[in-house]
């Protein structure tokens, strides 16, 4: 039986970093005590306004870093589930220059750690892992297709239930979709005393490319109705 449940494959820590790093529309940086708020990132992540490099390499602004610095992100469910926060990032490291929400190239920073927070805990990514991670096909497509999954599609999402193990308890009020990367599909089962449980849906194979998504999850949807039928049958 695939192992449709709470522990099925799952990106890597320096996977989800690098997918927060890609699909975040805005970020926190702060220095020096001061928060600045930087939401315009035109669409290319906080990787196309940051130059992360090892401390052995040369800034290419070629001046020495100083100014620590620290760099926030999280990641938020894009459907109206009950918690939202999913993750949270935060980039750590030297600036060689004061940072500015004005400036339009790109900030050099020396990298000192990123960590990860989920409700499995803390990881620390290392910038090696990141720059080795390739970013998740569906990273910047996500919200769109949950989104329009709840919004044109609602009354095919409790169907996928069927797939969950172990079987979801009898006190779940609501289904939706959480997370959707190159590996599967995340439900969040919200139970009526206000507990909430995530299962994965794994894809066969991961995806290489944000248009497989769409059969995948065809192929969850056609595999619960084969198994309501069975489910019927064995009644």
């Amino acid at each position: 039986m695939r192992p449709f449940g709470p522990h099925a494959a799952r990106p890597t820590p320096a996977e989800r970093v690098r997918s927060i790093l890609t699909a975040a529309h805005s970020m926190t940086v702060v220095t020096d005590g001061l928060h600045q708020e930087v939401h315009r990132l035109d669409g290319t992540g906080p990787m196309g306004h940051i130059h992360l490099h090892d401390p052995s390499e040369e800034c290419p602004a070629g001046r020495t870093a100083r100014i620590p610095v620290r760099l926030e992100l999280t990641d938020i469910a894009p459907t109206p589930v009950r918690r939202r926060l999913r993750a949270r990032v935060t980039l750590t490291g030297l600036l060689s220059a004061p940072y500015t929400t004005e400036t339009t190239t790109s900030t050099c920073v020396e990298f000192g750690q990123a960590l990860l927070e989920d409700h499995e805990g803390r990881s620390f990514v290392t910038l090696d892992e990141i720059r080795a991670t390739d970013p998740d096909p569906m990273a910047t497509s996500e919200a769109n297709m949950l989104t329009h999954l709840v919004d044109r599609h609602a009354e095919l999402v409790p169907l996928l239930l069927r797939l969950v193990r172990p079987r979801p308890e009898r006190d779940t009020v609501r289904v939706l979709p959480l997370a959707l990367d190159r590996y599967g599909l995340t439900l969040r089962l919200e139970h009526r005393t206000g507990h909430d449980r995530d299962a994965r849906l794994p894809f066969p194979t991961p995806l290489t490319h944000m248009d497989q998504a769409a059969p995948r999850i065809h192929a969850l949807i056609t595999a619960a109705r084969r198994a309501s039928h069975t489910d019927h049958l064995l009644t």
